[in-house]
């Protein structure tokens, strides 16, 4: 894994039931927190093995990895430039991202290796979550598409393939909902807690919309809304107002102890 976020960490975490795992962290104070996230986890996992588990800062301890996921912000430059040192130093291995909202297809060749690189979309929390959107480019090398689709296996999760373009299917069908609740608020001044408790209530999903973008973080919501808006060109896909008052405003969701609620 390349990366010490939630994702990173619940795709180590999973993993450390098929074997050893290493995960690359850009700073020991973000290794520690990786190691005790990743214990905490793995007794969550069926299987699931902390001893299996080293974070490190030192990009050479991957070079023995046979596939290396990168799970970091969605910024095109730092993982262009992550991927560009994960290839050189891990000339063996398959290439990943789990990315939710950037095309794979340019990610590759940007990187230049369109032959190793595919697109490996989890769902957070990954040791709950069952999908992985699976985005196999054509030109990938004999091989590579297998090992993948062994590896969501092995996970035991259902790997679905999906378009190489941005938001795949999820986030290109669930943005426009969560951006319409939030245009809702903007409209008619109604509490988040009550548009919330419509969609839960009244549809039977587990989280309303507004809580769901605290939980996705509201920059990464911004993020996604703006990479689907300048491929599509829909109005639904552009991230209304608030989103970008309250990313501004440093209102990033759960993670920050403040969205739409307070934590």
């Amino acid at each position: 894994m390349a990366g010490s976020g939630a994702i990173a960490c619940g795709v180590a975490a999973c993993a450390t039931a098929l074997g050893e795992v290493r995960l690359l962290a850009r700073s020991d104070q973000s290794a520690w927190r990786a190691e005790e996230r990743i214990e905490q986890l793995c007794a969550k996992v069926e299987g699931g093995d902390s001893g299996n588990a080293r974070v490190t800062t030192d990009v050479a301890e991957l070079a023995g990895c046979d596939l290396v996921v990168e799970a970091i912000a969605e910024q095109v430059e730092a993982k262009v430039a992550l991927h560009s040192t994960l290839a050189e130093s891990c000339p063996d291995a398959d290439l990943a991202t789990t990315t939710s909202s950037l095309g794979i297809s340019d990610l590759a060749s940007r990187i230049g290796e369109p032959g190793r690189f595919y697109g490996l979309h989890v769902f957070n929390p990954v040791i709950k979550m069952e999908l992985i959107e699976l985005c196999l480019p054509d030109q990938l090398d004999d091989g590579v598409g297998e090992r993948a689709r062994a590896f969501c296996d092995a996970l035991g999760k259902r790997a679905v393939d999906v378009p190489d373009e941005p938001g795949f299917a999820v986030n290109r069908l669930l943005f426009p909902f969560l951006f319409d609740a939030v245009r809702l608020l903007e409209r008619t001044a109604m509490p988040p807690e009550d548009i919330d408790a419509c969609m839960t209530l009244g549809t039977g999903q587990p989280m309303g919309p507004l809580k769901l973008l605290d939980f996705v973080g509201i920059d990464v919501a911004a993020a996604i809304g703006d990479s689907l808006h300048a491929d599509s060109g829909e109005p639904a896909h552009r991230p209304p107002g608030r989103l970008i008052t309250m990313v501004g405003d440093g209102h990033l969701g759960r993670k920050a102890g403040r969205g739409f609620y307070t934590y």
